[in-house]
């Protein structure tokens, strides 16, 4: 189980998804990724053969392309899209972590969440390092995109206002 100190510094939805992990052993942590995996949305129909407008991942073992998205509203609420292979299922289940427990909040949430929040699921001792290098690699891109978007916004605020 992990600390309280390790919770309190994740968004709600992430620290729960991490207690769910810690409540099971080993083996069914890895059902419970597989199940993650197969819950992952779908893109949306403006993504479709559009593979080029995303980023890759190059952290992942197996392809998995991300789009971020910030919308124009009072908290930049931040939109993430993922596509990977329905055969690399590590991969799909980590990005339903970071979907699952990152779309939908404020950007400044999503830039506050800790770089090694990908170590907090108890996953580490049962995927392999290189697996694991991937969601930290998913992590570190969406906060970059956020930040670049983020940055993008309050400097065209700023622009406006002048």
């Amino acid at each position: 189980m992990p600390e309280d100190s390790e919770r309190t510094d994740l968004p709600e939805a992430m620290a729960e998804l991490a207690e769910d992990f810690h409540a099971v052993s080993q083996p069914e942590r890895l059902q419970l990724l597989l199940e993650l995996s197969r819950e992952l949305p779908a893109l949306p129909e403006r993504f479709d053969g559009s593979l080029d407008t995303m980023e890759r991942v190059d952290e992942c073992q197996s392809p998995l392309f991300l789009a971020v998205e910030v919308e124009d509203d009072p908290e930049h609420t931040v939109r993430l899209f993922f596509d990977a292979p329905p055969e690399a299922p590590t991969t799909r289940g980590f990005a339903g972590i970071l979907h699952e427990s990152l779309d939908g909040l404020p950007a400044r949430t999503v830039l506050d969440v800790p770089d090694d929040a990908p170590y907090r699921f108890g996953l580490a001792e049962t995927v392999s390092p290189l697996r694991m290098r991937g969601m930290v690699g998913m992590l570190s891109r969406i906060k970059r995109q956020v930040r670049l978007r983020d940055d993008a916004r309050t400097a065209e605020a700023g622009q406006e206002s002048a």
